[in-house]
């Protein structure tokens, strides 16, 4: 139950970036038309987490310290709803993780923007939230012996390796789909 709330919590704060995204990203100008780029920097982020599980590469370390500004704002807050052993702790603590700096999550977040309707960005950034749901569920249920387990260099390269296999076939799908476009354009 512990674990429920917490991610609950996380995903309204994913929801809710959603929604303020798609509304004032693309209430000034209409994202739309590139969102064919921003899945393609999805995919690129993708890429790049799978090379930092199988080589410690730490090319992402830059796009995450722009949101630490944010994060040292929201830190005190969510270290003092950790020290809580109650629903409202975990809560808070999970409502302060959604605002944790993250590559991946801003480039969805670029993704929810470019619906350029609060109800698509809102929708977006829940379905990225409960894609991640099972993996956040294990992880805040079993944290230590996952910790552990993450440190193996083994895990760690099938992890980055299944990575980038997902960010190729994304390169993938989004190749298959213009050349599909191609050739009925052509007809």
């Amino acid at each position: 139950m512990p674990a429920l709330q917490f991610n609950l919590a996380r995903l309204a704060s994913y929801a809710a970036l959603g929604l303020v995204a798609a509304t004032v990203l693309g209430g000034v100008s209409d994202l739309a038309p590139i969102g064919r780029w921003l899945r393609l920097l999805t995919a690129v982020m993708i890429f790049m987490i799978g090379l930092r599980f199988l080589f410690d590469f730490r090319g992402l370390d830059i796009i995450e310290r722009g949101g630490a500004g944010l994060w040292k704002k929201v830190m005190p807050v969510a270290l003092r709803a950790g020290q809580r052993q109650d629903w409202i702790g975990r809560f808070t603590l999970g409502a302060c993780w959604g605002l944790l700096p993250c590559g991946l999550v801003y480039t969805v977040l670029l993704t929810a923007a470019s619906t350029g309707h609060a109800a698509g960005g809102t929708l977006t950034m829940l379905a990225f939230g409960a894609g991640t749901l099972p993996a956040m569920l294990g992880l805040t249920a079993a944290a230590p012996a996952l910790a552990t387990f993450l440190e193996d260099r083994t895990v760690r390269r099938v992890i980055g390796f299944a990575l980038i296999v997902l960010a190729l076939w994304t390169l993938l799908m989004m190749w298959s789909a213009t050349q599909g476009h191609m050739d009925h354009a052509n007809h």
